[in-house]
């Protein structure tokens, strides 16, 4: 049941950070059919967009970072003991927060950039969008590889103290 469990999630994030992808990516399109700073309004397609996607990447970030527990590493000797999947597991966590990062910054300013503020007006907001669809697809490969190690690395630590357990029981 867990790992049919883990299947789907994988797949939800992937599927959800696809469509965070191609909402990006109409808001480039929309945007670019436009020109111009008088153009923009809040109720513009690629504003709406922008916060579409903004939203699911951010709802997917924190859903695989909750169901995927707390991973960490501490220290040298927690890293000389660390399994593979652990510290694949850590290093995929910081992937994603890197890529949620820059993803989700590029999306906010080309959404800003499509704003009704003439504040925004002289932003570059060319391939905004475009680069933040295409870290959205970068963004659901990692956290889903995340997910996929940090619940193995915690199935692998609860197996670990478990056979530890009955050793130290013996000893006693």
């Amino acid at each position: 049941m867990q790992s049919e469990l883990g299947f789907l999630v994988s797949v939800l994030i992937i599927c959800a950070d696809i469509s965070a992808a191609v909402l990006g990516i109409e808001a480039e399109i929309d945007q670019s059919k436009d020109s111009g700073c008088r153009r923009r309004n809040p109720s513009s397609g690629a504003f709406a967009e922008g916060v579409a996607a903004m939203v699911i990447l951010f709802i997917v970030h924190v859903t695989a970072n909750v169901l995927g527990g707390c991973t960490y590493i501490r220290s040298k000797q927690d890293f000389k003991r660390a399994t593979a999947n652990k510290i694949l597991a850590v290093a995929f966590l910081v992937l994603s927060w890197i890529l949620f990062a820059v993803s989700y910054a590029m999306l906010m300013l080309g959404t800003l950039a499509n704003s009704r503020s003439n504040r925004f007006c002289n932003l570059p907001s060319r391939w905004l969008f475009l680069a933040g669809g295409i870290c959205c697809l970068g963004h659901g490969l990692v956290t889903s590889a995340y997910y996929v190690s940090a619940i193995a690395a915690n199935k692998e630590d609860k197996e670990n103290v478990q056979q530890e357990n009955p050793a130290q029981r013996s000893r006693a």
